[in-house]
This record gives C-alpha cells, structure tokens and sequence, in this order.
C-alpha cells in the first residue's frame, strides 16, 4: 500500500521540483542566483497586492475626502471608471512581471527596457518605487492609529486624541509589522491569506449590516447626487479631484511583482497576482462604495465630520454595532500595513543587490535562518519611522512628506511600461503577455498615469493655505532634485543599472542550498 502511494507523491514531488527548476532558470538568466525561498503559491501572490490595495482601508480612509469633491455621482461613477483605467495599468504591468519577474520589479525591468542611459532609468524609477512605498508604509500606519484612537474615542469619550498619541502608536505598529516580517516569509504569506479572507468576510459583515440594519435609505437617484465642498467654484474641478478617491486607494499592486523570487511559476502568477488583485478590488469595493453612499442619513452633517464614514456606520448601525464595524476596518488598516512593508522590503533587497543604496552589501543579506532579508526588513522599518517624526509637531508636515506615495508610485509604474511601448517590437514578452492588445492597453495606461499625476500635484481645497496646500509637486521635486544630484554626484560612476552575476551555469553554483 505504501509503495502504491508514494508513486504519486513521487511524480508530484517531481512536478514541484520541474517548476522550481523553471523559477530558477529564469532568475539565472537574468543575471540573478537564488537567495529567497520559494514559498509563495498563486494565491498567496495575489493575497499581497490584493491587501496592499485594501478598500476597506482605502475607501474609509478617503470617502469623506469625496463626499466633498463630487459626492455620491463621482465616488460611484468615478470608482468605476477609474477602476477600468487601473486594470490597464495591471495588466501592462503584468506584461512586464512575466518578462522580468524579479524582486526588482520596477527598477530593474526600467533597466532593462531602455535603449539608451539604462542606469539613469533604472535609478530614478528605482528610487521613486523607494520612497513611495516607504511614504505608503508610513501613510497606512498613520491611518490605523487615527481609526485606533477614534475607536478608543467612541468606546470611552473622555479620550482625547493627540498627534503625539497618534505618532506613538503609528510607530509601535510600524515595528510590530517589522517583527511579522522578519522571522519567516512563511509566516507573511499565512497572514496575508489570512487578510484575503478577513477583507471579504469583513466586507459582506459591513456591506449586510449597512443594507440590514438602518431603518433608512437613499432612493435609487441618489447615486447621481453631486456635492462640491472644495470650495472652487468650478464642479468640474471639484469632480475631478474626487477622482483620486479612487487612485488613492489602487497603490501598491507592484507588491505582486516584487514578490517574484519568492514565488513558484512567477513568470504567470505574478502578472496574474496584480490583475486579479486589482479586478476583484474593483468589484468589491463598488458593493461597499454603494452601501456606504445609500446608507447617507445627514449629509452635510456627517461629510463636515473628522471621520465621514465612521459617522455614517453610527447613524445607520447604532454606537454598539458600529464600534464592531470599526474594528474590522482596523485590523485591515494593519494587515494592509504589513503587506505594504513585505513588498517595501523586497524592492530595498534588490536595489541593495545591484549596488543602488548607500551599505548596499549590508541591505541584500538574507538570514540563513529565517531565508529573509531581515536587514532590509529594519531598513525600511527605520525610514518609514523617520517619516512620521514630523507629525510630532505638525499633520501638515507629515502630510506633506507621505504626500510622495501616490505619485512617486504611479509615476514608477509608468516608465518600465512606456519604455516597453517605445522597444516595440523588440521587446520579448513572457509567457503572459497582451498580444495585439499589448501596445493600445500601454499607451491608455501611461496617458491615465500621467493626466491623474497631474490631479494629485492641483490644489485641492480653497482658500488655499498653509494647512490646506498640497505639497505632493514640492515633495516629488525634493525626492526628484535629491536623486538628481546624487545621480551626477557619484551614482552614475558606480551604478549602470540592473547586474549580472555571471553566466547562468555560474550562478547557478551561487544558489542557496
């Protein structure tokens, strides 16, 4: 009996081994030996992008923000419509995971797409991909202790928020999700399936109890209602700007793609981990979009509020209800966190590995215990700290240094994207690609990237003033001029982008056992 079941397991065995040879052959061939383990399976690759998006963390975080700048007519329409524009920029992007699938992602396909100067592509798509992750770390941290104080608020009112009190806990979460990541990439992949599933049993407990429970509702037609808060006068503005409701919470799914070393059959699971990821983003959060919109009881009341939504799960649920509601916005508030840091930590592993970061060598080891490059871990644990000192003294401050995120990452999206596009025919896709679609999905995501980067760089309330100015182009162009100046300085000496690392029969002698 036991010689008649180990035939199968054989053969399976051997199956898994034939894939993880595949993997491999493909990380030799482009210059790369294996120093991470292969752990992550298609699902798991789409479990990060898919919680780095997290609309519940996003859509909470940004709907009173649209309940301003458009109202219920953009915050619908507009997540649709945008929602299309983000699946273009997916699958484009996936395109390039399959032709490149590296923890490098971004940087090193740049690197490797460019006709001429690849280091300078390779270096400033690099470095934007850095700090806009690092920016998103921070952001979603700072996120979850502001809905971690407001619940403390709801469940004893004599606590008082402080920007210090937030900057403490942002930071204790931060160095919890740093803890998560640096004992074993089996333990991450665990916890991100574990937030597939609390998303999407947290996502039907809201979205049924908002449909449930409250003893009113919106008509039908108030999904067209418009509202501009902003105070411009123009309401094509002011929709426009409710727009980013949407790209404020589709960031991060290059987490897919920086996760390629780690995952068996990357050159499809990985393009497959971001379109999904993206896609059933989109699906989902419309359902919550539409339920949060139609349970709307006072709407001016609750869209002057600190917390919109959160006002709007009271009104309709009652304090008891709403405060359990709270909690699962929360927890996925911290695992999105989590995610966004793993993904944060892979891309640092890389850039480090090709000499791109100041102690590079120190920043691309790997534990030979845990197979994680726990030192990266704690590098981007440290930069996403220093990122909220700041908000110590000021929220705007802090604002506007996270500000970065969401440009800096759709502008790193863009360019390995537009430099496949400019190749041509030339370029050899992987084993995912468009087809004839490839060059027509590319350009609709390049020319979306760059009309909304010029969306997140507008004034986004008036009167504007200190307070109110958005400081993104001033935070872009101090990231920009820094890379710049370091380019020119030394960088363009030492690094000429992505390495190699000998021939493939050579590398393949360097893989860790």
């Amino acid at each position: 009996m036991s010689e008649r079941m180990s035939a199968p397991r054989a053969r399976a065995r051997a199956g898994e081994d034939a894939v993880v040879l595949d993997d491999d052959a493909t990380l030799h061939a482009m210059g790369y030996p294996r120093k991470l383990t292969r752990r992550f399976k298609a699902f798991d690759n789409f479990a990060i992008s898919f919680t780095i998006i997290n609309i519940l963390s996003g859509i909470f975080s940004s709907f009173g923000f649209g309940m301003n700048a458009g109202g219920p007519r953009i915050l619908v329409f507009g997540w649709i419509g945008v929602s299309i524009m983000v699946l273009l920029i997916g699958a484009a992007m996936g395109e390039v995971a399959s032709a490149y699938p590296t923890s490098g992602a971004l940087y090193f396909s740049a690197g490797k797409l460019a006709k001429r100067h690849k280091g300078a592509w390779s270096w400033y798509t690099g470095w934007l991909n850095f700090v806009g992750q690092i920016g998103g770390t921070a952001a979603t941290g700072y996120a979850a202790a502001t809905f971690i104080q407001a619940f403390v608020q709801l469940q004893w009112p004599s606590y008082q928020p402080t920007v210090h009190q937030t900057v403490l806990i942002t930071a204790l979460i931060i160095v919890l999700q740093g803890l998560a990541n640096t004992y074993t990439v089996q333990l991450v992949a665990v916890l991100n399936r574990i937030s597939v599933w609390w998303l999407l049993i947290g996502l039907v407990v809201i979205v049924g109890a908002l449909i449930v429970i409250p003893d009113h509702h919106q008509s039908a037609s108030f999904v067209t209602h418009f509202e501009n808060n902003t105070g411009f006068t123009s309401g094509l503005y002011g929709g426009m700007l409710g727009l980013l409701v949407t790209s404020w919470t589709f960031t991060g799914f290059d987490g897919s793609f920086h996760m390629s070393e780690e995952t068996v059959r990357a050159t499809v699971n990985a393009p497959k981990g971001i379109t999904r990821a993206i896609g059933y983003s989109a699906i989902t959060g419309l359902i919550l979009m539409l339920a949060l919109v139609y349970s709307i009881r006072d709407y001016a009341e609750e869209a002057a509020g600190g917390a919109p939504p959160v006002q709007i799960l009271i009104d309709g649920l009652g304090l008891t209800t709403a405060k359990v509601m709270l909690l699962i916005v929360i927890g996925a508030m911290l695992f999105c966190g989590l995610a966004n840091l793993t993904s944060n930590t892979r891309q640092i592993f890389a850039f480090s590995r090709d000499g791109a970061m100041p102690g590079s060598r120190l920043w691309h080891s790997v534990s030979p215990r845990t197979r994680t490059p726990v030192k990266a871990v704690w590098l981007a644990v440290a930069c996403s700290l220093a990122l909220i000192v700041p908000g110590w003294w000021s929220h705007t401050a802090f604002t506007a240094i996270v500000s970065v995120n969401v440009v800096g990452l759709f502008l790193a999206y863009a360019v390995p994207i537009f430099l496949r596009l400019r190749l041509g025919d030339a370029f050899e896709p992987g084993p995912w690609n468009l087809g004839r679609w490839s060059k027509p999905v590319g350009w609709l995501a390049v020319i979306w990237i760059a009309l909304s980067s010029v969306l997140f760089m507008l004034p986004q309330a008036s009167p504007i003033t200190v307070d109110s100015f958005n400081y993104a182009p001033i935070a872009l162009a101090v990231v920009l001029l820094v890379a710049t100046v370091w380019w020119f300085a030394t960088a363009r000496r030492r690094f000429q982008g992505p390495i190699s690392y000998g021939r493939p029969d050579e590398i393949a002698a360097m893989d860790l056992v």
